[in-house]
C-alpha cells in the first residue's frame, strides 16, 4: 500500500525489502516442511501488502492469511489462485464475503458457521473452517475440548456446504501464554479423537504462530501439529534471536527499516520543570534526571508506531527518550557522529511499531531490494 505520495521524498518512511522478507519465508518454509508443517503467511503485520503475500507464496506459504478480511479480498482480486484464510473470527455481518473471498476460516461459535453454511448455499460455495481450541491464552477458542468435539461432529454430518478442515489454537497474544509440549499436546489429541470419530485425516492442525517455531526448532513439537501461521519470523525475525535466543541463519532481522528526519537539536534537562501531572495519554511517566542532555527531536509520533521504546536505532550511541502523538525524543549526547537538522534517523522495529508503521497513512511505503 502506497500512501503519502505528494511528496515523493518525504519523511516519515518506513523502507520494505522484498528479497530479504523472501529470504526469511524460504529458511522458515525450509525448516517446517522438512517437519511436515505446513506455513499459513501472515500478512496483516505489513498491513496487507500484496507484494509480500507473492513473496510469501513464492517462498512455499501454503495460505495467505490475515485477521482483516478486507486484506484477503484485495488478495483474491489480484491472485486468485493464492488460498486465503481469515484469522479473526467472522462476524455474522460479513459472512457473505467470506464465503465469497476467503477459503478457510477460523471459528469458535457453531451460529456463525450455520450461517457460513446458509451463505454458501445462497451463492453456491463451498467453506473450509478451522474450530479453535482455547489452551489458555483466553482469546478465541472452545475451553472445553468436549465442546468443540461435539461442533466438528456436528459439522462433518449435518453441513452440506462446510467442511471441516481442521482444528487450531492461539498461543501468546493475548494471555501471554507459552506454547508448550503439554499444551499443544491436547490440541493434537483433540484432533486424533476428532479423526477417530469421523474417519477421515483432519487437514490442518494449527499449532499457533511464530510463538510455537521454538518448539519446532528444538524438536518438542507434538507429532500431530502440521500448520502454523507465521507473520513475525517471515517479515522481522525479532521475536526469536531476541526473546527466544534461537538464531536461524539466513534471516534478516532489517527487513522493515523506519527513517524519520530531525526537526530540532537543543541541549535541554533530561526531567521536565515544573509540577507534573499526565502525559497527553493520561498515563503519569516516571522521569530520571541525567542532567543536561543533548536531545533530537523528530517528525513523527506515536500514532504512526505506537510503542517508541519497541524501535532499535540503527546508530548504536542513540538512547531513545519517549514521544509524543506526533514527536519522538531521542538522546544523541553520546553518539560520535554530529548529527545536524534535517538529518535522517533510521530504526529497525519490533513486530508492535510494524504493524502501526505499516498502516499509517502519514508514513510513506518505499519497496527497497538487495
Amino acid at each position: 500500500m502506497e500512501v503519502n505520495t505528494l511528496y515523493r521524498n518525504s519523511y516519515p518512511v518506513l523502507d520494505i525489502n522484498l528479497d530479504k522478507i523472501s529470504a526469511n519465508a524460504r529458511i522458515i518454509n525450509e525448516i517446517c516442511q522438512k517437519n511436515g508443517i505446513t506455513v499459513s503467511g501472515v500478512i496483516k503485520g505489513a498491513g496487507g501488502n500484496l507484494k509480500i503475500a507473492e513473496q510469501m507464496v513464492n517462498a512455499g506459504c501454503k495460505h495467505i492469511a490475515s485477521s482483516r478480511i478486507e486484506q484477503l479480498m484485495d488478495v483474491k482480486k489480484h491472485y486468485p489462485t493464492f488460498e486465503t484464510m481469515l484469522l479473526r473470527l467472522p462476524m455474522s455481518s460479513e459472512v457473505e464475503e467470506v464465503v465469497k473471498y476467503v477459503d478457510i476460516s477460523l471459528n469458535s461459535e457453531l451460529d456463525t458457521i450455520k450461517a457460513l453454511n446458509k451463505a454458501c448455499s445462497k451463492l453456491g460455495k463451498r467453506h473450509r473452517v478451522v474450530l479453535m481450541l482455547d489452551l489458555g491464552d483466553l482469546r478465541e477458542g472452545f475451553i472445553n475440548p468436549k465442546e468443540l468435539i461435539e461442533a466438528a461432529i456436528y459439522i462433518e454430518n449435518s453441513m452440506k456446504s462446510i467442511e471441516l478442515a481442521g482444528v487450531g489454537s492461539n498461543l501468546g497474544c493475548y494471555g501471554s501464554v507459552k506454547p508448550t509440549i503439554k499444551n499443544l499436546t491436547l490440541l493434537a489429541n483433540t484432533a486424533k479423537e476428532i479423526e477417530k470419530i469421523i474417519d477421515r485425516k483432519l487437514e490442518i492442525v494449527s499449532g499457533g504462530a511464530t510463538t510455537s517455531l521454538p518448539l519446532l526448532i528444538n524438536g518438542e513439537l507434538p507429532n500431530g501439529i502440521n500448520n502454523l501461521r507465521i507473520g513475525e519470523g517471515i517479515l522481522i525475525n525479532m521475536d526469536l534471536p531476541l526473546l527466544w535466543n534461537i538464531n536461524i541463519d539466513g534471516t534478516h532481522q532489517d527487513c522493515f527499516v523506519f527513517t524519520a528526519q530531525i526537526i530540532e537539536i537543543k541541549e535541554k534537562p533530561s526531567h521536565p520543570i515544573g509540577e507534573l501531572f499526565v502525559d497527553a495519554f493520561g498515563y503519569a511517566p516516571v522521569y530520571e534526571d541525567k542532567g543536561i542532555r543533548k536531545r533530537a527531536l523528530l517528525a513523527a509520533g506515536a500514532q504512526d508506531f505506537a510503542m517508541y521504546d519497541k524501535l532499535i536505532p540503527m546508530d548504536a550511541c542513540i538512547k531513545m527518550v519517549g514521544s509524543s502523538s506526533d514527536h519522538l525524543i531521542i538522546d544523541i549526547t553520546d553518539c560520535t557522529k554530529e548529527y545536524k537538522l534535517g538529518d535522517l534517523i533510521s530504526f529497525k522495529v519490533f513486530y508492535g511499531p510494524m504493524v502501526f508503521l505499516s498502516n499509517s497513512k502519514y508514513v510513506r511505503k518505499r519497496i527497497v531490494k538487495e
